[in-house]
This record gives C-alpha cells, structure tokens and sequence, in this order.
C-alpha cells in the first residue's frame, strides 16, 4: 500500500518484532550488553525488564541472530500463563523433546540427558522465557530448580527471564532469595528520549530504503514523541497510521498538525458508543479529540488496529482509484 507510494521496499511500522530493524538506543545497547554479558559467564540467571511495547522481544531476537549454533542450544517460550508443571513441559518442548503423556519425573530425566549431551558436544543450553510477569511463584521455582542442573564445574542450562515491570516485584519477594542469588545481572528497559525517537523512526525508515519521501518536521516527530512517551510498538502503531494517511490524502510533508490529524482518528475510531440517554445523564462524558484520551487510547489499539487496516485498506485502494478514474473522466469531458 503505502510502501510502493513512498518508494519503500516494505512496511517500515509493521508490529511483528523483526531484528532487522532493531534499533540501538542507549537504552537497548546496555540491554544488549547485559544479555551478552550473561553469554559470556554461561550460568545463572539475566533478567530484563520494561513497558509493554519497549522492545524486549526485538532484542532477544536480535541476540539470537548474533549467537553461534554450533555453540549455544537456545530455545524459547512465550507462554508463561502456566503452572509449575506446564512450564516444565514448555520448556522441554521448546528444546523440541517429547512431553506429552509423561511423567514429572520423566520430563526432569529427559531434559537433564539432553543438557548432558549438549555439553559432551561443546553446546551450551540457553532458556529464554518471555513474559515473565505471568509466571506464578511455583513456576518460577520449577525454573529455579532448572538450574541446578549442572557438571562438576559449570552449570548445563542458562535462563534469560523477560518481563514487564511488575516482574521486578515478584524477584523482590523475600521467599524469592534463592533465585535472587542466583541472578548475576538485571537491567530495566525504559522507553526512547525525544531526540532518540526521531532517531528511531528515521533508523525504521532508512532501512526500508526511505529517501526522504515523505518528510517529517522537527514537530512532528515532538508529537509523536508527545503521544507516545518514546514507547517503540505506540511509536510504530502511530507511524504506520500516519503513512496510511499520507498515502491516502496523497501528502508528501508531515507535520504536528497532521499527527492531530491521525490521532483524533484514532480516537474517534476506538470511542465506545454511548447511548443517547445516557448522553443526555452524563455531564462528564469525555471529549473527543482530548490529547489524553488520545494518548490513552494508543496504549491499547494495536491489535484492533492491525486487524482493522487489513479489512478496509483494500476497499480504501479501491474507492481511491475509482474516485481517480471519475475525475480524470470528467476532465477528458470539460476538454
């Protein structure tokens, strides 16, 4: 759609985490060498967390583009929703072992003779558990007993836990001492600068084989920072929201007033329908258009909004070139 408008090689906002745009904020880089520090001591525990959105699964993805297959076994799980025993089963699954219909105990023995062989090959195990915050305790400490798997001298299985701020407390718990001894280092992801996420939607753009088409003034890219809080995936959502626009209002320049543009849009979009007696009842019904109504909603519209565009972006095309046609028959008549 917008892509081929623009010149782009593709979508430069999509909301699938892709390593290839990974971007290296400062805030990422030091992630980044966190996770790569962990790497080096091959034991114990890496914990990072950050806001919904702030591009942890990025960063590991982009880790795993960087990690030597004929040196690490890595394997990841994403649901974490769990009990102690079905996080078990996760993680043997995800080093791809048989685990249905089986015991505990015969999960534990498995997975133990797997890590055994992974060392005799000179691999080393890596778990990297996503959306830590789900876990409950008990899974947690299945996790943690996970560890204890070890050689004379080193450990077999090495776990990164990724999760959300509120994860932290569950680390901070005092029945969480063990795991909390064990855990060598932990960073917390925040969000991107004003100046960084101009950097950020640039760097997306760039490598998409963007040349300046559309352009982007200095307030634009202040509001989109403004309503996004330097949140990469609302950063995304807004960006590629923008584009559609661009490209079906045919702009080539964009500017705050057109960032309003798409976010009164949004808002309007994603407002629930309020009867009219209700209406009527209500002296506080909230506004359309309110910047915090709009930022609050960006918080919570990716999903309806990605499958939204799939279902009327074709029909938009349509309506475009039809509406193109007319004209461009109207004007052969006024000849």
């Amino acid at each position: 759609m917008y892509e081929s408008y623009y010149g782009l090689s593709a979508k430069p906002f999509q909301l699938k985490p892709d390593p290839q745009f990974f971007f290296g904020s400062r805030g990422h880089k030091r992630a980044m060498a966190y996770l790569e520090y962990g790497l080096s001591q091959g034991d114990g525990f890496i914990v990072i967390t950050g806001d919904v959105g702030a591009g942890k699964t990025t960063l590991v993805r982009s880790l795993f583009c960087k990690l030597e297959s004929e040196k690490i076994q890595a394997a990841q799980i994403v649901n974490t929703n769990l009990d102690a025993d079905d996080t078990l089963r996760m993680v043997v699954a995800a080093f791809g072992l048989p685990y249905e219909d089986d015991s505990k105990a015969s999960l534990l023995t498995r997975l133990e003779q797997f890590l055994r062989q992974c060392d005799q090959k000179g691999k080393r195990a890596l778990l990297i558990v996503d959306e830590a915050q789900n876990l409950s305790h008990q899974a947690v400490e299945e996790l943690r007993m996970l560890s204890n798997f070890q050689t004379a001298d080193k450990s077999l299985l090495q776990i990164f836990l990724l999760g959300q701020p509120e994860f932290r407390k569950t680390l901070l718990r005092r029945d969480m001492q063990q795991l909390q001894q064990r855990v060598i280092a932990t960073y917390h992801l925040g969000p991107l600068d004003a100046l960084e996420t101009k950097d950020y939607i640039e760097h997306r753009l760039h490598t998409v084989g963007w040349n300046g088409d559309p352009s982007l003034s200095e307030d634009a890219f202040f509001e989109i920072y403004n309503f996004t809080g330097g949140i990469p995936r609302k950063i995304n959502t807004l960006c590629d929201r923008l584009f559609l626009m661009g490209y079906l209002e045919e702009r080539h320049n964009f500017r705050s007033s057109d960032v309003t543009e798409v976010l009164g849009d949004i808002q309007q979009e994603l407002a629930f329908p309020i009867s009219e007696a209700a209406a009527r009842n209500s002296s506080d019904v909230p506004q359309i258009g309110q910047k915090e109504n709009a930022q609050g909603s960006l918080e919570n519209m990716d999903e309806r909004l990605f499958k939204m565009e799939n279902s009327v972006i074709s029909v938009l095309d349509l309506l475009k070139r039809i509406l193109s046609r007319s004209n461009s028959n109207i004007n052969n008549l006024t000849k």
